[in-house]
């Protein structure tokens, strides 16, 4: 009984993990900005402020999310990518709009959320 309950929970553990890199990009009726990247590249790094003052700036308007590349390997292939980081703006109907490969700072950013948000 023991062995099932435990194969239960790894189960269960293991498809929670893969819909969390899944679930929410894009977020179901609203803009997205996904950041794709590491916790331990240098320009992921120089993209968590940024990310810190989106999501602050346009909370409830538009959903900004890290998906971290080390927990979520398969992120790379699933999104297409060529380098890191690497950003992917959604429209509120989950079509893709616009992408950047590298550092993007937060007036560009923002310039793009706003557009997309028809600011």
């Amino acid at each position: 009984m023991k062995k099932l309950l435990l194969l239960i929970c790894a189960a269960l553990l293991l498809i929670t993990a893969q819909a969390y890199a899944d679930k929410d990009v894009p977020a179901r009726g609203m803009v997205t900005m996904a950041d794709i990247g590491s916790t331990t590249c240098i320009p992921c790094k120089m993209m968590e402020p940024v990310m810190e003052n989106l999501r602050a700036a346009y909370k409830g308007r538009a959903a900004i999310i890290f998906v971290n590349i080390d927990k979520h390997p398969a992120a790379g292939r699933e999104y297409g990518l060529r380098a890191i980081p690497t950003q992917i703006f959604y429209n509120n109907q989950g079509v893709e709009k616009w992408r950047h490969v590298g550092f993007l700072n937060q007036k560009q950013a923002a310039a793009k959320l706003d557009e997309l948000l028809g600011k």
